[in-house]
């Protein structure tokens, strides 16, 4: 793991700032990721992966949003098509994307639609099979990762109202990627909308475990989605923590470092204590993966809600610490700041977060 840390920090050195300006990742960067296979880091070494459970991935993710989110939120979008590829796809399929998601290939989950938000059950794409073909008609909004990807792992509804996904080229007749224009975090993460006319791919392009409810495969792929964000979430604060103590220790104000004045010294203990409940709610729902507990998914939940709160509440304190020194386009914790209010977003919104959180404790026995 730590050579894995080591190449990344080396990759990314100091250009996160110019690709959050610029909008853009290097795609060399991207594919060479992905073919070393850290892109999705847990899949098996016998389809190329680094074969990690989901505490090692989860610190490998966590370094990765130290470094740059729009760069994590590709590294999401990448581990989430293939867990649900895992997850949801037959033994051939298996064979054949995660070894190419593993090769350099990129991918994209399209879960969002204009009006199904949290609301997944207002998803209106449809998949229908003709024969030996599927036909994919609909649209997806706000897809991470979609400017970049080979691959679109796309939710829909069969005509018999059960759930369907299927792995669409991107380069396919009738499939449109738009990009999103300036959006306000995670500004280099590819997202894009997409809109299906009537694309054709082959039916074996539908994942096997297809035909269950929408809700129960969308569930599957939010699982790890959740986890990943968390952990990136995990990664914001530790960036945030040490250019806040960095600035606070050399910066002089009344004839002494800002970190002898004690309102300083305490944001800095509020933003440590958050990065430290991050990692505790992170390390915990990892664990909970790798030992295959029916708890995990729970954990995971709080984990995402957790993290992501503290991540905005964190990079907040760190640009009061910073003030006009981190106010600078690209700066790590401007950066921080605008990424870390989507993290209480995506993957399910806080609120959603709560709602789930308050169900699992009422039913908890008394």
């Amino acid at each position: 793991m730590p050579d894995h840390q080591a190449l990344l920090t080396g990759l990314v050195g100091d250009r996160a700032a110019g690709w959050d300006v610029s909008g853009e990742l290097p795609r060399d960067l991207l594919v060479r990721l992905g073919a070393e296979g850290l892109l999705c880091a847990e899949v098996e070494a016998g389809y190329g992966g680094l074969g990690l459970g989901s505490r090692g991935n989860g610190e490998l993710t966590a370094h990765v949003g130290s470094l740059c989110s729009s760069l994590r939120s590709v590294m999401t979008s990448q581990g989430m098509a293939a867990w649900t590829v895992l997850r949801i796809g037959g033994t051939a399929q298996r064979e054949t994307y995660l070894k190419e998601l593993t090769s350099g290939k990129l991918a994209a989950v399209g879960f969002s639609e204009r009006q199904a938000g949290s609301d997944l059950s207002a998803i209106r794409t449809r998949v229908r099979i003709e024969g030996d073909t599927a036909v994919v008609d609909g649209h997806k909004v706000w897809t991470t990762a979609a400017a970049y990807a080979d691959h679109l792992v796309v939710f829909g509804l069969q005509e018999d109202g059960s759930g369907a996904v299927v792995v669409v080229p991107s380069d396919t007749a009738g499939l449109r990627v738009e990009r999103v224009p300036n959006p306000s975090g995670c500004r280099a993460a590819g997202h894009a909308h997409l809109y299906f006319d009537g694309v054709r791919v082959p039916a074996d392009a539908v994942l096997a475990g297809s035909g269950a409810s929408l809700p129960m495969l969308v569930a599957v792929s939010l699982a790890y989605g959740r986890t990943s964000v968390a952990w990136g979430c995990l990664g914001i604060l530790r960036a945030c923590t040490a250019a806040a103590t960095a600035h606070a220790k050399s910066r002089e104000q009344f004839g002494q470092p800002l970190a002898g004045h004690q309102l300083v010294a305490g944001h800095l203990a509020d933003l440590w204590t958050a990065e430290q409940i991050a990692a505790r709610v992170c390390e915990h729902a990892s664990d909970l993966w790798d030992e295959g507990s029916p708890e995990a998914v729970t954990a995971t939940v709080l984990a995402k809600h957790v993290a992501a709160e503290r991540a905005a509440a964190g990079a907040a304190l760190a640009a009061q610490i910073l003030a006009s020194a981190g106010a600078i386009e690209g700066h790590v914790v401007e950066r921080a700041y605008r990424d870390a209010k989507l993290m209480e977003i995506i993957e399910g919104s806080s609120e959603m977060s709560r709602m789930m959180l308050a169900r699992h404790a009422l039913a908890l026995p008394a």
